[in-house]
């Protein structure tokens, strides 16, 4: 095969002219697509970067918010758990109050109870000790102890006090003055007369007496001057001691 050196140029030239058309028509095109394609990659991959960053700055702003939101939830809770400890001792004092005051309350009615129930066994057993004591009275009773309680009386007269003495003496004013005289025994003509004896010494006035005799009085002597009482008889003294029995606190 012989070389042909017209066709070898035409071959080169050939060769050039599909350089040419591949760069102009082909290479050129691609390589501007290549160009685009990166362009596109990277701008995709700063995109993919840029979501990255906001996506972990929202992950870390929602840690933070989280973690924030967990310390008021705790600072809740514990001002939550303050007030209803508060609330608690609160309704605790005043239910300690309350206790105290009933608690007191119940005290001062015991006490007045007991009291109430100590002045009636106290006002029985005085009912009861007049009542026997009269009873023993009325047995033990007879002429020789209303002889003493006449004696007494007769003491008595001697040592009234000056209001007594003076309310006598006004009853001299009147022209007659009655005196009653009412004895649980009769009494003897000497007896008689050292009380007519007494009572006119101390009432300047004629004087009426008037005897009588009650067994009721159980032994001693009553004397009904006007409206004034002169009492020196058990009876009398029995009935008193069961009026302080009966009398209010």
């Amino acid at each position: 095969m012989e070389f042909n050196l017209s066709t070898f140029i035409f071959e080169i030239i050939n060769f050039l002219i599909l350089i040419w058309i591949l760069q102009r028509l082909f290479y050129k095109p691609l390589l501007e697509v290549i160009e685009r394609r990166k362009q596109f990659i990277d701008q995709s991959l700063n995109d993919a970067k840029n979501l990255k960053q906001q996506a972990e700055e929202q992950c870390n702003r929602y840690e933070n918010r989280q973690k924030l939101w967990e310390e008021e939830k705790q600072a809740a809770l514990t001002a939550l758990h303050r007030q209803l400890e508060a609330e608690r001792r609160a309704h605790l004092d005043r239910l300690n109050a309350d206790l105290e005051q009933e608690r007191q309350k119940a005290n001062v009615l015991l006490s007045k109870q007991r009291r109430e129930l100590q002045q009636q066994v106290e006002k029985q057993a005085l009912l009861n000790g007049a009542k026997f004591a009269g009873m023993l009275l009325q047995q033990s009773a007879g002429p020789e102890l209303e002889a003493r309680l006449f004696t007494l009386l007769m003491d008595n007269l001697v040592t009234l006090p000056e209001a007594c003495k003076l309310c006598l003496t006004m009853f001299g004013t009147k022209k007659s003055v009655p005196v009653k005289i009412t004895s649980a025994y009769p009494l003897s003509v000497e007896m008689r007369q050292q009380l007519e004896q007494k009572l006119g010494a101390l009432i300047n006035s004629q004087i009426n007496f008037q005897y009588h005799q009650d067994q009721l009085l159980i032994a001693g002597l009553r004397m009904d001057i006007g409206a004034w009482v002169l009492n020196v008889n058990l009876q009398h003294e029995l009935t008193g001691f069961a009026e302080i029995a009966n009398e209010p606190e």
